[in-house]
């Protein structure tokens, strides 16, 4: 068994101050997302995982991508006849998670979850490159396949019949839309004094601003 007790870092980057936070949750990760766009550490500052509950009880998590953000919410894509897509329908809250390690950062996102409008699906779908179009055609997604040959031979057939003509976004294919009703920014702080300032919707739809313990 490897030890893993002494593995610490020390975080010392920066902090997060009531006075400091901006009034809407929404503008706070507008600001803390720009950061980690800008960071060359950080490749992929949309990567999110998402938990879902399933019906076992257990919730699953998954990274996929965040496509957009307004001051509803956060939009990502997917399958809807996937584990996730079934998970959603059964359950429609998600909770969402960031997490930047070279800004010593997370940002935790609890949300109800609406499936986007069939006109948005279909202008997002549209802009894709059309390799990522036949994929999400070629993948029937989560279910059990024989092997990976499976996949390229569709691709392939799919490639041929699409060569010359657009390809149509599938029926259970689109996007969601996650409303936060609580968001929490956690930044790292030393002798594991991390920040927690947490954002929680009110009854009348005004955010009210906390400090959790770390």
């Amino acid at each position: 068994m490897e030890n893993l007790h002494d593995k610490r870092k020390v975080y010392d980057k920066s902090q997060l101050l009531e006075c400091e936070v901006k009034k809407n949750p929404i503008e706070q990760f507008r600001d803390w997302f720009m950061e980690a766009e800008e960071a060359d550490a950080i490749s992929e500052a949309n990567a999110m995982a998402i938990s879902t509950m399933e019906q076992d009880g257990c919730p699953r998590t998954r990274m996929v991508l965040l496509k957009s953000y307004t001051w509803e919410g956060f939009i990502f894509y997917t399958n809807y006849e996937s584990r996730k897509g079934l998970a959603i329908k059964n359950n429609p809250k998600a909770c969402l998670h960031f997490f930047w390690p070279p800004l010593e950062r997370q940002i935790i996102i609890k949300a109800d979850l609406e499936k986007l409008p069939a006109n948005l699906n279909d202008g997002y779908f549209a802009q894709r490159p059309k390799g990522s179009q036949l994929g999400a055609k070629v993948s029937p997604q989560s279910k059990i396949i024989p092997n990976r040959e499976f996949l390229e031979n569709r691709l392939a057939e799919l490639e041929q019949e699409y060569k010359e003509k657009e390809v149509p976004r599938p029926e259970n294919w689109g996007g969601y839309l996650a409303k936060p009703y609580e968001m929490e920014f956690w930044q790292g702080r030393p002798n594991r004094l991390h920040d927690r300032i947490i954002y929680e919707l009110t009854e009348d739809f005004d955010w009210k601003i906390s400090r959790l313990a770390p």
